[in-house]
Formats: structure tokens, sequence, C-alpha cells
């Protein structure tokens, strides 16, 4: 399945139908009087957010949604029928914004969450609403109410516990592959994620989800590289795990690369409790990297954990670190205790 995070929409809600000038007309009933009936009301746009969906991929191809406009109405008395309502499904995790691509007009963030976001137009009266005492006989009738038309954007954020964040080639693929189920593409060259990949991770006795995006470089937050527009993915997170390739050179300018383009981007990425490990640390042995892991903590003031997503050491003490963050985020402790 493609993966799209970002599309365009439009979407109208249904016209009133008009009301309708009808006179009874029946044997041995004279002057019968108006029976015109009202008009039925415009479909609704109603947006949905569904679990089992995780792409807009479905936009690509239909890109416009319009209600039911209600029937006319009809003679004796009898009302149109409303018109259907169209049911929009999103998965979990979408904003609705504006045309400005900036103004958020709805966030569905829990599954099952249901909201009418255009009412349609009412429908129109027929004569029979307009007779009176002084008024037996109206000839008057209204059309119905418009329905509202607008262009929205939809942006999916996925709905994550912990995020990866790192340069390319940090080895976040491979990591995400060793803890959990999911199978990214991995491979020896940057940029081999191009979209973000979610797995289950089970540290214990408890379960989260950690969210891999593709690798920022320096200038992303301008639009270099993939630029920073993935990550809006790890907004939603409790924690990030921001991963090092340790056998480069001065791993700790890398640290500073990432922690620049967080704070340039915005949106409170940058006051996220952060664990940092030191990745690929079987290709240097365990002397070399601790003497690494000593120098980086003195350029960072961060003491980094040491890890091999290929070999899985320090992994299992990653994943029990980031899970002691999101549990303590979830019963609202985080903050008392820093």
């Amino acid at each position: 399945m493609k993966f799209l995070d970002q599309c365009k929409i439009y979407v109208k809600s249904g016209d009133g139908g008009p009301g309708s000038i009808s006179f009874r007309r029946e044997k041995f009933v004279e002057m019968g009087g108006p029976d015109g009936g009202n008009g039925g009301r415009g479909g609704d746009v109603i947006f949905i957010a569904i679990k089992e969906l995780n792409t807009l991929i479905d936009f690509r191809y239909a890109q416009h949604f319009r209600a039911k406009n209600g029937d006319n109405g009809a003679g004796q008395m009898r009302s149109g029928a409303d018109g259907a309502d169209i049911i929009i499904q999103v998965p979990v995790g979408t904003e609705i914004l504006d045309e400005d691509q900036e103004t958020v007009l709805l966030d569905m963030i829990e599954p099952g969450q249901t909201v009418k976001f255009l009412k349609g137009g009412d429908g129109g009266f027929g004569n029979a609403h307009y007779k009176s005492a002084t008024n037996q006989a109206p000839r008057k009738m209204t059309p119905g109410w418009k329905g509202v038309e607008r262009g929205l954007w939809l942006r999916l954020k996925l709905i994550a516990d912990a995020g990866l964040v790192g340069l390319p080639n940090a080895g976040k693929s491979t990591f995400l592959a060793s803890c959990t189920a999911a199978k990214p593409k991995i491979a020896d060259y940057p940029f081999t994620t191009l979209h973000p990949n979610l797995g289950v991770v089970k540290a214990g006795d408890k379960e989260f989800v950690l969210a891999d995006i593709p690798g920022l470089i320096e200038g992303a937050h301008e639009g270099h590289g993939l630029g920073d527009r993935f990550l809006g993915h790890i907004e939603r997170t409790a924690v990030v795990l921001h991963l090092i390739d340790i056998t480069q050179d001065e791993p700790w300018k890398a640290y500073k690369t990432i922690r620049n383009e967080l704070a340039e981007y915005g949106n409170g990425l940058e006051d996220k409790p952060e664990i940092v490990a030191l990745n690929k640390c079987d290709a240097l042995g365990k002397e070399l990297s601790e003497d690494v892991a000593k120098e980086f903590k003195k350029k960072t003031k961060v003491l980094p954990i040491l890890i091999s997503g290929v070999s899985k050491e320090g992994v299992d003490k990653t994943l029990f670190a980031l899970n002691d963050i999101i549990q303590r985020t979830r019963a609202g402790t985080l903050d008392e205790e820093e």
C-alpha cells in the first residue's frame, strides 16, 4: 500500500429542496385550499475516524465529495425526502485544515470519532406554510437553502507512543525491525526510508507503538533532503528516540544538527522527553564505543545509551527506558517527577 499523508479535497453539503405550490383538488370539496408540501433538507458532510486506515491514498483518486440534495415538496402536503449524508472516512490522527494549510478545523484523534462538518441546506416552504386568515390561497413558495461548499486539506499525523529521529543511515529502520514485526526497507545508503513506518514494541508485559520517519539532514526545515514534513508524525508521541551512528566522525555534531532541526520545526518537538542512543556500537567494539560515549557526554552534556540494532545489544535497555517515559506520561506523573 502506498503512503500518502497530505492531500486536498473538496466537500459540499446538499441543497435543500424547493417547496411546492399546490391546491387540493377533490370531488365534492370546494375551495380545498393550499396543500403544497415543504422541500427536503440537504445531506450533511460527516467525517469519521477509522482505526484500520493508516494512509490518505484513497483521496488521491477521489477528491470531490457531495452530499445529496433534498427532494422537491409535492401536493397533498407531501414533504420532499431529505438528501443522503456523505460520510468521509479518514485515518485516526488526521487533521482537517482550511485552504491556507495552517488553520486546523478538526483533529480526528479518537477511533470512531464522528463530526458533522457541514450542515445541509434547509428545505424550502410550500404554499401551505403561508396560509393565513387573510391569505387563504397563497401562491408563494421558497426555494431550498443552498448547501456549503469549501476546499480542505487533510494532513495525517500518525498516532504513535514513541518516535525515531536521526540523520539518514543512522540505523533507524534496522532498530525498528529488530524490536518489532515491522518490515521496513533496509539498505546501506541514505534515504532508504521514504515514508513513515510503524511497529508495535513489547517491553515486558507492556506494549507501545514506535514510529520510524525518514532521516533529517541539515536545513531540512528549509526543504533540504526530504524536508521536515514527516516530523508531524512524531508530534503526538510521548518520547523521542534519537539514534546516532557511532561510526561517523564526531557524532555529537550529528546530535546538534538534529536538535537544531527540531527547534526550527517547533510545535514543542524540542521540548519532548528524549533518549539518545549511539547505534552500530558492534562495529567499534566495547572499549572504543565507551570512549566515544564519554566524549559525546562531554560535548553535549547528554549521557547516551550504547546499542546495536544488528546484534541487539542495548536494545532491551532502550525499550524499557522508552516504555518508562510512556507509562509515566499516560499516568500524568512525568512532569511531577521532573
